[in-house]
């Protein structure tokens, strides 16, 4: 991998500074590389300050709710392609008891493989619509549409989410959906009810300014980021693969059930 050290610059500096708790401003400058001393320090690790391999797994490790491996396996074990530069996984909370929680409680990771080094991120989200959507459905005759756990193979491209701004919009395929029409403020996972079609059920994010607390009218079905500058990360690298790649991306949702715990 490419390492980090002073004078890096862009998303990854920023993702490391999350890991490190402090300031995410993209910027490799002196407190980020005492906080990547001490680090390295406190756990075993060559105090040399720049963040090679073994520091970075350290701390995605040790930071991470999930590691890279557990959601590969999960993928593959559900017979789902795993792609060898890049893979976009939501995963849905199953600890809510399918309760409208009107939070940002699941995730959204990505899996970017530069060189020959894997990375990951993760990033709080919302797979579930909003509290404001269930009550008053857009599809008054079905309900509100809520993504099935499924894999989207090239269902998805850059283009303007809205009219508005870049995000991965569901242009290129169909997806399937439950349809939630019951206004009891739970997710009705409903298998009589999935429907596959064009939905614009893209994955975007939420206000434009800061994070959100609630989603409310952020998602209607859509996978949302909650801050802004994770889902502006996240566009950075689907930006890079599709110079490289072409503009076609893949998302894969899973629960957080099938994930098995670390041994």
């Amino acid at each position: 991998m490419t390492a980090l050290k002073i004078g890096s610059k862009g998303y990854r500096v920023k993702e490391l500074q999350r890991l490190l708790n402090i300031l995410p401003d993209g910027d490799f400058g002196p407190m980020t590389d005492k906080a990547v001393r001490e680090y390295q320090q406190d756990n075993s690790l060559i105090v040399d300050g720049i963040v090679g391999a073994k520091t970075w797994t350290a701390l995605q490790t040790a930071k991470n709710p999930y590691t890279l491996q557990q959601i590969h396996d999960v993928v593959t074990s559900k017979g789902y392609k795993w792609f060898n530069d890049l893979n976009i996984v939501g995963i849905r909370n199953s600890d809510t008891d399918d309760l409208v929680t009107n939070r940002y409680d699941d995730l959204i990771t990505v899996a970017e493989k530069i060189g020959k080094d894997w990375h990951f991120y993760i990033w709080k989200a919302t797979t579930d619509p909003g509290l404001y959507w269930i009550d008053n459905p857009i599809n008054s005759n079905g309900g509100t549409a809520i993504l099935v756990p499924d894999q989207y193979l090239g269902v998805y491209k850059i283009d303007k989410h809205n009219g508005k701004y870049n995000a991965l919009c569901q242009r290129n395929g169909k997806v399937q959906v439950y349809r939630d029409g019951n206004k009891d403020d739970v997710y009705d996972y409903d298998t009589n009810t999935i429907q596959s079609g064009y939905f614009g059920i893209n994955i975007h994010r939420s206000s434009a300014y800061k994070p959100t607390n609630y989603i409310n009218k952020y998602s209607a079905g859509c996978q949302v980021f909650q801050d802004p500058d994770d889902f502006d990360d996240f566009m950075d690298i689907c930006y890079k693969i599709a110079e490289r790649s072409g503009n076609k991306f893949t998302y894969t949702l899973i629960e957080s059930k099938d994930i098995k715990p670390n041994e």
